[in-house]
């Protein structure tokens, strides 16, 4: 691949068809989306390898919905590592990049670096709420978290609470390109079966925990056509997903030829938060000027920090809750609110 081609490809969300399989999929590139998300905090290795395996997810699924505003994955467990959260934000407009944070909560001192990453998080949930914007309610999907990785509970979330077979091929890390410094890499391929022309529910799965399983949804020839996808998608090399010698359209050929790939406008992916300070005080505004003293510092401020990107917002304390002191016109008597990031 040229360097020309490298850059086209770089942050970037391929979506595909498999014309003979009826399988739809999305090949992922994240180098510098995923050096930004984890450039905002100085995370030890083991959560450095969840968020960034969680941030490759998100990119894969949330390019799969019909979104207008976002897509967020939740893992929450009782292990040392407590929270990995990330959004994914639909384009704004036509031809205009979707957007995606991420962050994750955990206790250092219980951290075990020889430990693997996953176990760490202990038992819990993994979770996918879906947010399209004002006038609509959320919805939100659960599942346990399943089978040791990150990946493998996302395709049980899909078999279980969509009952769509869904598999994922991931490769991520720090990498050092020829005359660069290290920087993070993350590449993936995403398969999903289309819904199957019989309506699917079951009560019992096959799979860890009793989920269901892309087995118990599919047979005959749609579950051939997916073995056989899936076989294919075996064969994947970690330099073929994360770069920076193969094009995506040049690793579709090769896995899935056979299969007749078909493939769509890819969609940019860029880093973006969308933090600010009256998003802050609308978050305090439910608070009584007491609840606010509460909330003061010894220099006479209030602070808030943004947990996705690391902005720092000060406040004067008489600007916000609901007894903010307000100018005769209804606005705030004092501006007050800075965002920095530290």
């Amino acid at each position: 691949m040229s360097k020309l081609s490298q850059i086209a490809w770089d942050d970037t969300v391929l979506p595909f068809q498999l014309d003979r399989s009826d399988i739809r999929g999305r090949v992922a590139r994240l180098d510098g989306v995923l050096d930004t998300v984890l450039s905002q905090h100085d995370y030890p290795r083991a959560v450095e390898m969840l968020v960034a395996e969680a941030a490759l997810l998100t990119a894969l699924i949330g390019q799969t919905v019909k979104l207008r505003w976002k897509l967020s994955l939740q893992i929450r467990g009782n292990g040392p590592i407590r929270i990995i959260a990330t959004d994914y934000y639909a384009p704004e407009k036509e031809g205009a990049p979707a957007r995606i944070r991420a962050w994750a909560s955990f206790d250092d001192e219980k951290l075990d670096p020889k430990a693997d990453p996953f176990e760490q998080i202990g038992q819990g949930y993994f979770a996918i709420l879906i947010d399209q914007g004002k006038g609509t309610t959320p919805y939100q999907g659960i599942t346990p978290l399943t089978e040791g990785s990150l990946r493998a509970c996302a395709e049980a979330y899909f078999a279980q609470s969509e009952q769509l077979p869904t598999r994922f091929s991931l490769s991520f890390g720090r990498s050092i390109l020829p005359g660069q410094g290290e920087s993070w890499r993350a590449g993936g391929v995403m398969l999903q079966h289309m819904p199957p022309a019989s309506p699917f529910a079951a009560q019992e799965g096959s799979g860890d925990q009793g989920l269901l399983t892309a087995d118990d949804i599919l047979d005959g020839e749609e579950g051939e056509n997916w073995a056989r996808a899936n076989i294919l998608l075996d064969t994947v090399e970690d330099m073929e997903l994360i770069g920076p010698t193969v094009q995506p359209t040049e690793l579709l050929v090769r896995l899935f030829h056979e299969e007749r790939p078909r493939v769509f406008d890819p969609q940019r992916v860029e880093f973006g938060c969308t933090c600010s300070a009256d998003r802050v005080r609308q978050s305090l505004s439910i608070y009584s000027a007491r609840d606010i003293a509460h909330m003061t510092t010894d220099e006479g401020t209030v602070t808030a920090d943004c947990q996705f990107c690391g902005a720092h917002y000060i406040f004067d304390p008489l600007t916000l809750g609901f007894e903010a002191q307000k100018n005769p016109d209804g606005s705030l008597r004092e501006a007050g609110g800075e965002g920095t990031n530290e």
